[in-house]
């Protein structure tokens, strides 16, 4: 029961960058996109080497979507005149967090769960 909650307990900052990039796909109305975040959490369910190397390929992906969006978004801003500081620093750590969640298969617990 402890390495279970453990586990839980690491794959949280994971479920939340899933959670983060489907709130940023339903407000861009991307619902296939919404949807395969759901399946990624429903995939660490499967305890497969294939899954971790898979979802942490995709939260690479996301950072680099975050990374992009903040691009776009702060280009408007300054076009616009608008303050783009608070963007930037948002929008990046979010992608700092969404990368660093991809480091959870490194913990021990992890390897020991998707057999790496």
């Amino acid at each position: 029961m402890k390495l279970f909650v453990r586990s839980a307990i690491q794959l949280t900052p994971v479920v939340i960058s899933f959670l983060l990039m489907g709130a940023h796909f339903l407000r861009s109305g991307h619902l296939f996109f919404v949807v395969l975040s759901f399946v990624f959490i429903g995939l660490l369910l499967v305890k497969r080497p294939l899954v971790a190397r898979l979802v942490q390929v995709v939260l690479v992906l996301a950072t680099v979507e975050w990374i992009y969006t903040a691009f776009v978004f702060v280009s408007v801003r300054m076009e616009n005149g608008l303050p783009w500081v608070r963007l930037v620093i948002i929008l990046g750590g979010v992608a700092l967090f969404t990368l660093a969640s991809a480091g959870v298969f490194f913990l021990k617990t992890q390897k020991e769960r998707y057999s790496l």
